[in-house]
């Protein structure tokens, strides 16, 4: 196996160092994402979510409205008419890529067909896609595209729920009563050949796919996800799955909610209630037993965009949530919902630059790094790189900081954001660090400690 490639975070920097070197668009992107399979995802931390589609024009949920229909909500007959007058013509893949690189997002996984089964990609295979919209052409294409000339890695959600195919369900009927799908019915394997045949068509038309992202809802078994597994690593070999098909794939996703414990391979944590027992919580696991996993969520309530969901996280809710899932050695997928025109909204717009802006700064202690190596301790979180060990400070001690069971031997300690040097002690265990009065960072302020 040849040697990595540098990432395009690492040529920035390079670039930045030398004013001889000259800052180009990272080609490699292929080849650094078959280095190792999962090397750049640990090393991201940070990606986009974008869930997007026709049903953005309502202000309603992707897909669910016709599963679960509430009184006095959209029809099915509605929600389905919405494609024929979807058209986002203020659509810039540039800008989705440009807010992500802003907001320190280090890849981006997009919507290419929901549980509605409309895509967002020029599929050959159904007419119920983006290019019969009034719109026209596809929007996957050109993200994929924009995508490949930043070197922003790409993944793709693809649900295998489709409550527009016949062979996935009787559609005489409304999607309500049969949206589970129906495995019983001779049409099926029509439609497991349908769904790998989209598959091929995602993993061989827009380049190198950093991700398949499933989204298989119950009875995933049902997917026969072992022969799709192969069917990816057959035809791109470095694509990583996401573990909802049936098979738990290359790592855990776990929804709306951050994980109190480090993730095992022995403990699985998706769907499960987050509470976890306090001795699990603390516990700092050997590498080899560490479950990948990702956490994705929203900022406001909904993943598609709602003109009426006003309830946004705010910026240091979001900033902490990511340091949260860096210091169990998650990553942090963020949503996103474009609007109808195909713009995103200012709200999420000002939160993620927000991100971007504390990350400028303290980047270090999240990108490339993993669980820290103290756990379970009220008003702070560690992740650890090398022989570092990024003390992520939530609430600010008056003088001194003091790290019980700090198991290492310190030879330095400092603030991250403007450098300053911190006197400290250590006896016995426990490391005490004398900081200023005043915390550097209202969100969280990082001291970086250096280890023998």
């Amino acid at each position: 196996m040849s040697a990595c490639l540098p990432t395009r975070r690492e040529l920035l920097r390079l670039a930045l160092a030398s004013s001889c070197l000259p800052l180009l668009p990272y080609s490699g992107l292929a080849e650094a994402l078959a280095c190792d399979r999962t090397t750049w995802y640990r090393n991201a931390k940070f990606g986009m979510f974008i869930h997007w589609g026709p049903y953005s024009q309502a202000s309603v949920e992707a897909s669910w409205p016709i599963m679960r229909p509430s009184p006095g909500g959209i029809t099915e007959a509605d929600y389905r008419a919405l494609a024929k007058t979807f058209n986002p013509v203020k659509y810039d893949p540039h800008a989705f890529v440009d807010l992500a690189r802003l907001s320190g997002q280090e890849y981006m996984v997009f919507t290419t067909k929901h549980h509605d089964g409309f895509c967002m990609f020029d599929s050959s295979y159904t007419d119920y896609k983006i290019t019969n919209a009034p719109y026209g052409k596809d929007i996957v294409a050109q993200l994929a595209k924009a995508c490949a000339e930043d070197g922003m890695p790409l993944g793709f959600y693809y649900s295998p729920p489709d409550m527009h195919h016949p062979d996935f369900r009787d559609t005489s009927k409304l999607a309500s009563e049969n949206w589970n799908g129906e495995p019983w019915r001779p049409e099926w394997p029509g439609y497991l050949q349908y769904m790998q045949l989209q598959l091929t068509e995602l993993l061989t038309r827009y380049g190198p796919v950093a991700i398949i992202w499933f989204d298989g809802l119950y009875h995933q078994e049902k997917y026969d996800g072992v022969r799709v597994l192969e069917m990816i690593h057959g035809l791109q070999s470095a694509t990583l799955v996401n573990d909802r098909i049936g098979v738990p794939a290359d790592y855990e996703t776990p929804e709306q909610f951050i994980p109190t414990a480090i993730p095992t391979k022995d403990v699985v944590l998706t769907g499960i209630d987050p509470k976890v027992s306090e001795k699990l919580r603390n516990t700092v696991p050997r590498p080899e037993d560490f479950r990948l996993w990702e956490t994705c969520m929203t900022i406001n309530n909904t993943w598609a965009y709602n003109k009426n969901d006003h309830d946004y996280k705010s910026e240091q809710t979001l900033i902490r949530g990511l340091v949260e899932v860096a210091s169990r050695g998650g990553n942090f997928l963020l949503n996103v919902g474009p609007q109808p025109d195909g713009e995103i909204q200012p709200e999420f717009q000002q939160r993620l630059r927000a991100i971007g802006e504390w990350l400028t700064l303290n980047g270090d202690s999240i990108y490339g790094t993993t669980y820290g190596p103290i756990q379970g301790v009220t008003g702070l979180r560690t992740t650890a790189k090398d022989k570092t060990v990024y003390v992520h400070l939530f609430d600010w001690p008056t003088s001194t900081c003091e790290l019980p069971g700090f198991e290492g031997r310190a030879l330095s300690a400092r603030l991250l954001a403007n450098g300053r040097p911190l006197t400290f002690r250590q006896a016995e265990g426990k490391l005490q660090i004398d900081v200023p009065a005043e915390a550097p960072d209202p969100n969280v302020s990082v001291i970086a400690i250096k280890t023998y």
